[in-house]
């Protein structure tokens, strides 16, 4: 068991790859780097990349490979179906389907839905959940002020939905401002609608609990890369009813149970769920990663809450004391996780980001996060003219020096201003002259 005790908390966590990565400013010197872009992309929990290197010599076909090291193969990647089946308390007749990544996941749910689904969703969506859904029959419901607004206002979109098959998509936590969103009372109102409801989990998964059951939610969505298992895959959980009545959602092989020749035609019969959906080679490394990060991170989820809360109650407060700042909110009553978006008054994002990278070694997230919507609706309602925010976000490998370091840096940047000269290029801010020399093996 790999732990590390965050300097400046209480607290001992599982430990992540690159904690001691030191990397280069402008000005000459280098310093460890501060990653405050969870939200975006988790580093790789050491535990995870033991799992992998455990693996490797193992790896081979999955599936229909007579050799030992591809029946290994076979039997971890079918065995993670269970890990993350726990993981999420799922039922033991749910289907466990691996994909890319949580916008694979809810695209292919998307593809699986039968015809004329009313869908209805909350327009502060993240894009992987927004866009999938097109036609007449998807209502967007404006995103509420409160937890029950949500409520209610879920209730009058369903009653008006169209008779016939329901689903309801909604986020666990907004991937903009960390708030919690009320799922389980959101749950219950589609169960009362007789409407099925689809949990986008992508920033839940990594920061809380996560039992399906408890919640009543028929499908589950999260993605490798933000659960600290960055090796290419994702998963969708949950009522296997719907993805077996679907055509394959790719063909090729491992979705086909048998191909026939007659002549002018092939005849097809397609695999049942989950092969059905995983046509191809399967990314068994991706999968095995993803499912021991859901173990791990299921061994110390009070540390991990622990840490999370104490650092982000010192980012906000650090935070509040800079001139300028607007934190984006879209719930008021919401407990949140480790995410705050922001403007600074007469600051650009960009340039932000930008000059905290180049002069500080921090790394934080810029723009509209792939949920244009409501974060134009929101810096709008903080007085900013642009559509861009700055979001800091807290996971594993957060310190509080690199809290400290962000807030400290932020309100030199408001009061002194940067030590270095900026120019836009291809529509983002970078540093002039910037000879930082790129690590070897980019060389």
């Amino acid at each position: 068991m790999t732990l590390a005790i965050t300097p400046g908390t209480t607290t001992a966590v599982p430990a992540v790859v690159g904690a001691d990565l030191r990397v280069p400013l402008v000005t000459g010197e280098r310093v460890t780097y501060a990653n405050l872009d969870h939200a975006a992309s988790a580093p790789c929990l050491q535990e995870v990349r033991d799992a992998v290197d455990e693996l490797l010599p193992w790896y081979a076909s999955v599936h229909r490979g007579a050799g030992f090291a591809s029946q290994v193969s076979t039997r971890v990647y079918e065995q993670a179906r269970d890990r993350i089946r726990k993981f999420v308390g799922a039922h033991a007749s749910d289907a466990v389907v691996f994909t890319r990544n949580t916008t694979d996941s809810l695209n292919l749910l998307a593809r699986s839905v039968p015809r004329n689904t009313a869908v209805v969703l909350f327009d502060s969506e993240h894009h992987a959940a927004l866009l999938p859904w097109r036609g007449p029959n998807v209502q967007r419901v404006p995103a509420p002020s409160s937890s029950g607004a949500a409520v209610v206002a879920l209730d009058r979109a369903l009653a008006a939905a169209p008779v016939g098959p329901r689903l309801v998509i909604v986020t666990g936590a907004s991937n903009v401002t960390g708030e919690l969103w009320p799922v389980a009372e959101l749950a219950k109102v589609a169960r009362r609608h007789g409407a099925r409801i689809a949990l986008d989990a992508a920033q839940l998964a990594p920061h809380r609990p996560i039992n399906a059951r408890e919640l009543g939610v028929d499908y589950i969505a999260f993605s490798g890369h933000k659960i600290y298992a960055p090796f290419g895959a994702g998963v969708l959980v949950g009522r296997a009813d719907w993805l077996q009545q679907a055509q394959p959602y790719l063909v090729g092989g491992g979705a086909t149970s048998k191909v026939t020749d007659h002549g002018d035609r092939l005849g097809v019969a397609w695999s049942a769920v989950p092969e059905r959906h995983e046509a191809g080679s399967p990314n068994v490394v991706g999968v095995h990663a993803l499912a021991s990060a859901c173990e791990i991170l299921s061994r110390h989820w009070e540390q991990t809450v622990a840490h999370e809360q104490e650092l982000l109650t010192r980012l906000q407060d650090g935070l509040r004391s800079i001139p300028g700042f607007r934190e984006l909110a879209i719930l008021t009553d919401a407990d949140k996780v480790g995410v705050v978006s922001f403007t600074i008054s007469g600051f650009d994002a960009g340039f932000l980001a930008a000059a905290l990278s180049a002069e500080y070694g921090i790394g934080v997230r810029d723009g509209a996060f792939c949920a244009h919507v409501i974060v134009g609706r929101l810096v709008k309602q903080v007085g900013s003219h642009e559509q861009r925010a700055v979001r800091a976000s807290i996971g594993l490998g957060t310190t509080a020096e690199h809290v400290d370091r962000l807030v400290a840096a932020l309100r030199t940047l408001v009061t002194e201003g940067p030590k270095w000269t900026y120019a836009q290029q291809d529509g983002r801010w970078v540093p002039e002259n910037d000879d930082r020399t790129l690590p070897p093996f980019l060389a």
